[in-house]
C-alpha cells in the first residue's frame, strides 16, 4: 500500500510507465476522499511552452530512487483527460478520468468528488 508520507517526496520525479519510457514529471497526488488514501498522481507533459497536467492512477505505482513507475502504458497516459498545469480538476470531469483507465467511479452518497489534491 502507497503511505500519503511517502507520496510527498515524489514530487517532480520522473514518472515512468511499465516499460520504463518517460510519461512525464509528477506535479501533485490526489487522494481518494473516503480513504484518504493516495489514488492518482498527475503528471507534467508536453513541450515547455506547452505544458499540461495528465492524470494517472497510483496503483500497483512502484518509487525508485529516482522515478515512479505507474503500472499504465505511456500511450495510455497521455491520452488521459487533462488540465492546464494552472488548473484545478472541475468536478464533472473526474468521472472520464477513472473511465479512461476501467475503474470504477464512486462519488460520495451526496455527490462529493472522490478526489482530492493534496
Amino acid at each position: 500500500m502507497i503511505h500519503a508520507a511517502d507520496v510527498r517526496e515524489w514530487r517532480n520525479r520522473n514518472v515512468v510507465d511499465t516499460e520504463s519510457h518517460k510519461i512525464g514529471v509528477l506535479e501533485a497526488v490526489y487522494v481518494d476522499t473516503t480513504t484518504d488514501e493516495p489514488a492518482m498522481a498527475t503528471v507534467r507533459t508536453g513541450l515547455p511552452t506547452r505544458h499540461r497536467l495528465v492524470f494517472v492512477p497510483l496503483d500497483d505505482a512502484i518509487a525508485g530512487p529516482d522515478y515512479v513507475k505507474v503500472g499504465y502504458a505511456k500511450t495510455l497516459v497521455k491520452q488521459a483527460p487533462s488540465i492546464g498545469t494552472d488548473g484545478v480538476l472541475p468536478a464533472e470531469q473526474e468521472e472520464a478520468i477513472f473511465k479512461h483507465y476501467g475503474l470504477p467511479y464512486q462519488p460520495g452518497a451526496a455527490g462529493e468528488r472522490q478526489l482530492a489534491r493534496r
